[in-house]
């Protein structure tokens, strides 16, 4: 063998072996990103399966206030739909229509003295809380998960592997009201 054949193909195996180090890495990425997915997806089911608990609470209480309960349930359907069919456009539109309606269900319960001091309601809104934080975390680990996945698929020479196997971006997860500026003054009101 002369040495431009042995040199041939030492650089054939080296480049072999760093486009299977990217494709692995790309591999990593992805499903680090179906993971945080997952892990959202866990939260959102388990806040939905406590909020009809929660809105049942709350009509034995307001009965007046129907609106607001159905708008709830309605924004909940939303998200649930936009959840089956995995669109994270539609389910960060649809999380903002329930998180508002949340809120408003919330002030309401303010009106309600009998409401606040049930324990049921204040069980039940002690873990819806805590849901919403959860999902916030989570969003913010799917977020970066989403980040990292994208910067890689962009980067050079990570770009050619991952246009050779397909790779794509992902989406982030964005809530609307998460953008908008809080009114301290009607908090006060």
């Amino acid at each position: 063998m002369n040495l431009t054949l042995i040199v041939i193909l030492a650089v054939v195996v080296v480049l072999a072996l760093y486009t299977t180090l990217i494709y692995n890495n790309l591999v990593r990425l992805k499903h680090t990103v179906a993971k945080a997915w997952s892990n959202i997806d866990v939260a959102l089911k388990q806040r939905h399966d406590e909020l009809p608990k929660l809105v049942n609470v709350c009509k034995r209480y307001m009965r007046h206030e129907q609106e607001t309960l159905t708008r709830v349930v309605a924004a909940r359907g939303e998200v649930l739909a936009a959840q089956n069919a995995g669109d994270v456009r539609d389910l960060g539109r649809a999380e903002t229509a329930l998180r508002a309606g949340l809120d408003r269900l919330f002030a309401l319960a303010e009106s309600y003295p009998d409401l606040k001091a049930d324990r049921g309601f204040q069980q039940l809104s002690q873990r819806i809380s805590q849901l919403e934080d959860t999902i916030a975390d989570r969003r913010e680990l799917y977020n970066e998960s989403v980040n990292l996945n994208n910067v890689r698929i962009e980067q050079f020479p990570d770009v050619f592997v991952a246009r050779m196997f397909g790779f794509r971006a992902a989406d982030l997860l964005e809530f609307e009201a998460a953008r908008k500026d809080v009114d301290i003054a009607k908090l006060f009101a």
